[in-house]
């Protein structure tokens, strides 16, 4: 889980950053406004994505998302970028999860066929 969402996270850093260019030169927030929420928004998805094992991670990035959609008031285009990409973090923890499941599974089958191996000689 943790390759798929943070993939997710570091396309997100790019999109927030280019969203606060959009926004200097669009809207009639302040400047320092803009790269206070846009900065934040950034540093979050990188930290996030070396905390994704940990409690709560999931949750944040999905605070995240929320906050991504939210940014369409004011750089409209993010409305769609953020619904893209709140799509992509359920796609990453999703399937995340059922291939750390897999991976877990054959682990375990592995190791057991390898236990009864060694009881046979």
């Amino acid at each position: 889980m943790r390759t798929l969402c943070a993939s997710t996270l570091i396309g997100e850093f790019f999109v927030i950053g280019f969203a606060g260019l959009v926004a200097m030169q669009t809207s009639d927030v302040g400047t320092a406004a803009i790269w206070a929420v846009s900065g934040t928004a950034m540093a979050v998805s990188v930290l996030l994505c070396g905390m994704l094992s940990r409690p709560g991670a999931v949750a944040v990035g999905w605070a995240l998302q929320i906050g991504l959609v939210a940014g369409g008031l004011v750089v409209p285009v993010m409305y769609v970028l953020g619904v893209v990409f709140a799509a992509l973090w359920w796609a990453s923890v999703h399937f995340g999860r059922k291939v750390d499941a897999a991976r877990a599974r054959f682990a375990e089958q592995t190791a057991a066929s390898g236990a009864g191996a060694a009881d046979a000689v």
